[in-house]
């Protein structure tokens, strides 16, 4: 439990740092990205690494209310269990479409839900029951430079009932996108 709240208050100076430095417009969206997120729980860990596609639709807000943008993720993460839980570590592969509101061309939020497989069903003392499951996220972050953002993301991941037991798993997410 110490060790998550001082994680947090970590990511928290992180944020507070990036949302009062970050000082370049929101990028284009008409470009793409690649990200990486590090993400921490009090029982595991997850690194991921993903794509994200060029804008699919954009829709511009009238008079300095930002704009909402459509985008596609394509990610692959690896997840490791602290101490001896059983299976200590597992693949996933995720699809995800997002819709990100960006507002005074410099922050945005985002939310999205997609499909995700596991390279097996139990991982930390869980029975995840399928491999098949649905990620659920949502972010808040800064465009640090025309080419960079800086974001935070909590994600959920379960089966949606499908099959039970159905334990979900939650994680908080740190992440840097490079826009090119």
């Amino acid at each position: 439990m110490a060790r998550t709240i001082k994680n947090a208050g970590a990511v928290t100076a992180v944020l507070v740092a990036m949302f009062f430095t970050a000082n370049a417009g929101a990028a284009d969206p008409a470009f793409g990205g690649i990200s990486v997120r590090a993400g921490y729980s009090d029982n595991y860990n997850r690194a991921e690494l993903a794509w994200e596609s060029p804008s699919l639709w954009t829709y511009r807000f009238s008079e300095g209310y930002g704009r909402l943008d459509l985008v596609a993720e394509l990610g692959a993460a690896y997840w490791m269990a602290n101490g001896s839980r059983s299976r200590s570590s597992v693949w996933q592969f995720s699809a995800t479409p997002l819709l990100r509101w960006t507002w005074s061309e410099r922050y945005y939020l985002e939310a999205g839900v997609g499909a995700t497989v596991f390279s097996h069903t139990t991982f930390a003392d869980k029975q995840l029951s399928t491999a098949f499951q649905f990620g659920d996220h949502i972010g808040i972050g800064a465009h640090l430079s025309d080419s960079s953002r800086l974001g935070l993301r909590f994600s959920h991941y379960s089966n949606a009932g499908i099959k039970r037991p159905n334990p979900g798993l939650n994680i908080l997410q740190l992440m840097y996108t490079h826009r090119y």
